[in-house]
């Protein structure tokens, strides 16, 4: 395939991008000079290997400490650039679900230590976290001067490694993407640093576990180059930094402008662009209905900070809790209206599923949720949209601010897909499990995608009897009325914690291709001993692994090197004999069902002549 390079508008200065077969496929940055130039600090110029190399961490999974979350997993472009998955439910400052203070926001991880380990958190136990706020959108987010709901990201950037002042103003976009990594909600663990992350990318294949890779993409990773070499060519050498990572990060959104909607092509002179109706709406929204003093034009954002009373600022401060002024208590970020119409959460707590209900709110039509009179902001008493015109206004933002390519995923929008994404890729779990102790029933934690060759595979035990042991079981048949077969073990641990429910513990495990396929379908559970329960075992859900094999390929099996560490050394003779003495399934050395002599002697007879 060629590419042909198009420049695009000096107002991407340096930036070059690819276009397929010859067409021509330029960002058009305010085609119809509706937006302004976008800002670029001097600091971080934008480059085209910067601008992929941005692009590809943005859409890695990999970046995250289970290799489930990548930054884009919560900004969908066909989502209008916010979460596209179904909103997860955060209890609130009551702790409570299903009551008023309930935020609808995005689900993150499981609550692990520095090792990795999962442990228990306050609100959401061992089960994934919920953010506390829902996504912004990040298109268009370099015009904003501070980002997050409460500003907190401000323009001045300061390495997180060093704490040198790496841009002095105009840098949010930097100062923002580096918080997600780290947080032990959206992406990492327990006090993850930057020197974890910096490795960890070092040594995996960039979108080792995407599918559908975008063309510019495609081109930039011909040859298969790792992360080292996709930062030497953007920045110079292969080192890999926070500083760089967030210069990267910032220099690919710079790049998502939607600037091609109806009404950007009205305001150039299209007068046709917005249909009679939308033109309505579009009058109402600049007079009567005033919501134009905060989603102000052209940006339909003005990126201030205003309290619209959708909650009690004693739930969230908000800005306040940034400037420490009382002033600014339940204070949030104006968010764009631009692409609105694809969005499926509204407010900084997700309370509105729907476009007309935040029109309602406004409006305070009947029936609308209620609006809270601390600290509101003194525009929301002005507001005024009679019931038989907030359909114009309705119309004329989610149809005449909506930039198709936004909607359709097309280039600069356009993405891989993750594997969170695909369901024949995703861990399910069967059946209810066997109570024991006080009537519960163990949970298993598999958060991961069950790639074949990763070497630190875990899988958590919760809710077990504490103090008792637990063993990890592994079929490759199908469960029987929510149970497997116990001949093949895989682990045993001793669960931590003492009483019913108690017990708490995680396993890592190997999927090494000297054991397991990809394209294979596995069965695990665990075991717990527990005279409470039927037979004396309690056990949990059974989860259903669909293995598969990196883009980069699942490595050739070499049996002799049995603790995987890429060589065969006397460790992999004591591992061996260690996994044999405790019966587990990698000791079937000759597969044949049964753990006996004769895989000791199989595996001498392989370690003896080591691996080709």
């Amino acid at each position: 395939m060629k590419f042909a390079k198009t420049a695009v508008t000096d107002r991407m200065r340096h930036l070059v991008i690819p276009a397929v077969a010859g067409a021509t496929v330029a960002i058009s940055f305010a085609a119809f000079a509706a937006l302004p130039a976008v800002p670029v600090p001097p600091a971080n110029p934008i480059t085209e290997p910067k601008r992929v190399l941005g692009k590809i961490l943005f859409w890695d999974e990999q970046m995250s400490v289970n290799n489930a979350v990548a930054c884009g997993t919560c900004h969908i472009p066909g989502r209008g650039g916010t979460d596209g998955r179904p909103a997860a439910t955060h209890p609130g400052p009551d702790g409570i679900v299903g009551t008023p203070d309930d935020k609808h926001a995005s689900p993150g991880v499981p609550r692990s230590n520095t090792d990795m380990r999962f442990v228990r958190d306050s609100v959401f136990g061992t089960g994934v976290q919920v953010t506390g706020r829902s996504s912004p959108s990040n298109i268009d987010a370099m015009y904003a001067p501070n980002l997050f709901w409460d500003g907190r990201a401000t323009g001045q950037f300061v390495d997180p490694q060093t704490g040198q002042i790496a841009i002095i103003n105009g840098g949010a976009l930097e100062s923002q993407s580096v918080n997600p990594p780290l947080s032990n909600t959206e992406m990492g663990h327990d006090n993850r640093n930057w020197d974890e992350i910096t490795a960890k990318l070092a040594v995996v294949q960039p979108l080792d576990l995407a599918t559908n890779i975008p063309p510019d993409v495609v081109t930039a990773m011909a040859g298969n180059p790792d992360y080292p070499e996709l930062f030497r060519r953007a920045f110079g050498d292969t080192a890999i930094t926070a500083r760089r990572i967030a210069f990267a990060l910032a220099t690919y959104q710079r790049t998502l402008v939607a600037d091609q909607t109806p009404w950007d092509r009205f305001q150039a002179g299209q007068t046709n662009a917005l249909t009679p109706q939308q033109q309505q709406g579009m009058t109402l929204f600049n007079t009567t209905a005033r919501c134009n003093v905060c989603h102000t034009a052209p940006l339909f954002s003005g990126n201030g900070f205003r309290n619209v009373g959708i909650r009690p600022p004693s739930e969230d401060i908000g800005r306040q809790a940034v400037t420490l002024d009382p002033a600014d208590r339940g204070k949030m970020k104006v968010p764009s209206l631009r692409n609105v119409a694809l969005k499926t959460t509204f407010m900084h707590n997700g309370q509105f599923t729907q476009f007309p209900q935040v029109i309602d709110f406004y409006a305070r039509a009947p029936g609308a949720a209620q609006q809270f009179p601390d600290n509101l902001d003194p525009v929301m008493p002005t507001i005024q949209l009679p019931p038989g015109d907030r359909g114009l206004v309705d119309d004329f933002v989610r149809q005449g601010l909506l930039d198709q390519r936004v909607a359709t995923q097309s280039f600069p929008f356009d993405k891989p897909t993750m594997t969170g994404e695909q369901n024949a890729r995703r861990t399910t779990l069967v059946g209810t499990g066997v109570a024991g102790t006080g009537g519960i029933a163990p949970t298993i934690i598999a958060d991961m995608p069950p790639v074949v060759g990763f070497g630190a595979w875990r899988v958590g035990v919760d809710r077990a009897l504490g103090g008792a042991r637990a063993r990890l079981f592994m079929s490759t048949t199908a469960p029987v009325n929510g149970q497997i077969a116990t001949t093949n073990q895989i682990g045993e641990v001793t669960a931590t914690g003492t009483g019913a429910g108690n017990g708490l513990e995680t396993f890592f495990w190997k999927l090494s291709p000297n054991h397991v396929q990809g394209g294979q379908v596995l069965f695990i559970q665990w075991v717990v001993d527990d005279a409470a329960a039927p037979g004396g075992f309690s056990k949990s859900q059974v989860a259903r692994l669909p293995l598969f094999c990196p883009n980069s390929g699942c490595a050739a099996p070499c049996p002799a090197d049995f603790d995987d560490d890429g060589a065969v050394t006397f460790f992999d003779y004591l591992d061996f004999v260690n996994s044999f003495s405790l019966n587990e399934a990698a000791a079937d050395f000759n597969h044949d069902g049964v753990i006996d002599f004769f895989d000791y002697l199989d595996f001498v007879d392989v370690f003896s002549t080591g691996c080709p």
